[in-house]
């Protein structure tokens, strides 16, 4: 049975901001728990896709093999959920299930900083596993807490969602600057160590919750599908209680697509890591896998299609709204979770990085107050639950505190060395070419004035007869301390170049011997000092929905309290339409770039504030109207669907995402974001256009 909290008088007690103190060791935890994952989201593709040589290598896979394998694991974090809800539903509750899930995604993190091919895709199903115990049960054991207390539900989710945005926006800052500039593996580290330090804090606040989340709920609940999510729904009709059990049919068809959803998720993964396909090469001469997709599909259609038909008018039509919107969830997703894929790609290669002179200066002042504001805002907040739970929860305390110290200890660490950083000019002999397109004409700027590429001379690259040997600068962010005039060694990663300490030297050379290869070690020298330049990681502008999310929130739920809310359909179509929109800036913004050449960062920024603004239309719309929509007894099939649909959505978002430098190559980089401009505002329109239709299938739910 579940706990009242109403039975317990000090429950609501201690109190902080006007809230259970509960529920900030629910927010830690889940903010800690956002790092980590978030903070190795944004490591894997570009640890996939780097130069097995370099100073700081990864695999070399290319973009379609990494996509894949993230595809995989994107799809499978939107299924584990439900059978982890319903383990600890039916045996350990909730409080046990976020332990265990805690647990289990710290030791797939700590798999992950071996980096070696076993243990990284042994981390991956950890962190799989390990998620779909943690992800249902955090929001259970918040729902049991408010449970007695519904006036107070919207503000506590809308704190435990700060959390959350919290935790990703510092991940992807601190694990992703580690990753990108120490090593792969210490980014895959950090994650691991504050999911760790997170479970502890959880686990010794036992106190602080009593019986809540202990004792195992005799009702199964499917991901964040909670009580409270039904609480305003519209009171389901008489004729609708009416009964509509599965068949023996239903659920040999459920078996079959199950099985069959399973072996598309895992089929490009298996063939990537082990050479083995999961479907037949061919059947009856065609595609064996796209064959029995296809059939998968449409035993699936026939199943939902034959269950909804069997039900009253009112539910049938309800059911078939939420569908609809389910349906139009996957185009949303699909391209909104490009953020994970092609665009951390486009971040890296594409978008220019490398800032100076009063740019410089103030993209400094901006990440400082960026990074220390929160910091303070959130290090206030614990200093009040301390002195809540400190007698409580005495350890808990310290463990939070020391995750406190960890992290700001990490961000002033990051700031210091971006700050102490001294540019230097190098000079070095180079190739000078004109870049020529596929029809071998020459490539020119908006100015009409040819564009050059400079082969740097080494070992790897040797001046031929005629060829126009030219000097060369580029300008090098360092700590060491160089001087004008000294002879340096100059290699160059992800487009920029880098002075190599003698240790880098030796060991850049070892790889290139081991790999038969010529070093591409350049003999440069330095020719001028610049203290006033920065590079930005790649890692850096995924904070940038984060952020927008906690700027944007309060403006966007204040739009839908006033006369302007409108109808959910036209607000997941302006959701798809905004979306759509921060991809039409880049595709404008990448318009007629080639390889080598770079974007301002500006495009990115704005891209993430459509991207972000657009989320806040469409993502809060589909769960409340599948509660709204809904009767009690069937949410969780529902809710399935629902979450079905978001994994579908991120599935084929990594696929696609994948195929950005095939679709560069054989168009261009303009092409594949076009394609994530027109997809979501045909589906926009669409929806829009559905808004009457979708009214008369709601019958009253407003």
């Amino acid at each position: 049975m579940k706990v009242d909290t109403k039975t317990q008088p000090d429950f609501f007690d201690s109190k902080v901001l006007g809230h259970p103190s509960g529920l900030f060791v629910l927010f830690f935890t889940e903010m800690w728990e956002r790092f980590s994952f978030y903070g190795m989201r944004v490591l894997l593709i570009q640890f996939l896709t780097m130069s097995v040589i370099g100073l700081n290598p990864g695999w070399e896979m290319n973009m379609v093999d990494a996509s894949a394998i993230f595809a995989t694991y994107a799809l499978l974090l939107y299924i584990t959920p439900i059978f982890g809800g319903i383990i600890a539903d039916k045996y350990i509750g909730y409080r046990w299930a976020v332990v265990l899930g805690s647990l289990i995604m710290t030791l797939g993190h700590a798999s992950m900083t071996l980096e070696t091919e076993f243990f990284m895709y042994l981390g991956l199903i950890l962190l799989v596993i390990g998620t779909g115990f943690f992800k249902p049960n955090m929001t259970s054991i918040l729902s049991e807490m408010y449970k007695s207390f519904p006036e107070k539900k919207d503000g506590a989710y809308t704190i435990f969602y700060m959390g959350v945005n919290a935790g990703a926006f510092f991940g992807m800052m601190l694990c992703g600057y580690i990753g990108e500039r120490i090593g792969w593996h210490y980014g895959f580290g950090l994650a691991g160590i504050f999911m760790l330090l997170g479970t502890l804090q959880f686990w010794l606040a036992k106190p602080i919750f009593g019986n809540i989340g202990d004792v195992p709920n005799k009702n199964i609940q499917i991901a964040e599908v909670n009580e409270e999510t039904f609480a305003n729904a519209v009171e389901e009709p008489e004729e609708s209680k009416k009964r509509n059990p599965f068949t023996v049919t239903d659920y040999i068809l459920i078996i079959i697509t199950s099985i069959i959803g399973f072996l598309y998720a895992f089929d490009d993964a298996f063939f990537i890591v082990g050479q083995i396909r999961l479907f037949p090469e061919t059947i009856l001469g065609y595609d064996g896998k796209t064959v029995v997709i296809l059939a998968g599909l449409l035993i699936f259609l026939y199943l939902i299609i034959s269950r909804i038909i069997r039900y009253p008018r009112i539910v049938r039509d309800r059911m078939i709204a939420v569908i609809v919107f389910a349906f139009f969830t996957i185009f949303f997703w699909m391209s909104f979770e490009q953020g994970a894929t092609s665009l951390i790609v486009f971040a890296r290669d594409n978008t220019q990085r490398i800032l100076s002179g009063n740019a410089a200066t103030i993209f400094n002042i901006f990440n400082i107050l960026l990074t220390v504001v929160p910091l303070i805002i959130i290090s206030w907040v614990l200093i009040l639950l301390a002195k809540q739970t400190i007698k409580k929860a005495f350890i808990s305390n310290i463990v939070l505190a020391i995750t406190f110290i960890g992290v700001w200890g990490t961000a002033i660490w990051m700031l210091s060395r971006d700050m102490s950083s001294t540019t230097y000019e190098v000079t070095y002999s180079a190739i000078k070419q004109q870049i020529l397109d596929d029809n071998q004409k020459p490539v020119v700027d908006k100015h009409n004035q040819p564009i050059y590429e400079y082969i740097a001379l080494s070992a790897a690259n040797q001046p031929k007869e005629g060829d126009n040997v030219v000097k060369h600068t580029a300008s090098i962010s360092q700590l060491e301390t160089y001087e004008i005039g000294q002879p340096v060694e100059i290699y160059k990663e992800l487009g920029n170049y880098n002075i190599l300490s003698n240790k880098q030297k030796d060991l850049l050379i070892s790889e290139f011997e081991k790999a038969d290869k010529q070093a591409t070690i350049v003999q440069a020298e330095v020719t001028a000092l610049n203290d006033n330049q920065i590079e930005i990681t790649a890692s850096w502008f995924s904070i940038l929905n984060s952020f927008f999310i906690i700027a944007l929130a309060s403006l966007v739920s204040k739009l839908w309290d006033s006369r302007y809310n409108p109808p959910a359909s036209i607000k997941y179509g302006l959701g798809l339409i905004i979306m759509a929109i921060g991809f039409g800036i880049l595709a404008y913004g990448s318009h007629g770039i080639t390889e080598g050449t770079r974007v301002s960062m500006m495009w990115l920024v704005f891209a993430y504030f459509f991207h972000t603004l657009g989320e806040l239309f469409s993502s809060p719309v589909g769960l409340s109207y599948v509660s709204k929509l809904v009767p009690p007894r069937m949410i969780a099939l529902m809710f399935g669907m629902w979450y079905l649909a978001i994994a579908i959505g991120n599935n084929l978002a990594a696929k696609l995402g994948g195929q950005i430098e095939v679709i560069t190559e054989k168009y261009s980089l303009s092409v594949f974001f076009l394609i994530f401009t027109v997809v979501p505002i045909i589906a926009g329109i669409l929806v829009i256009a559905l808004n009457p239709v979708l009214k008369k299938l709601m019958h009253g739910v407003k």
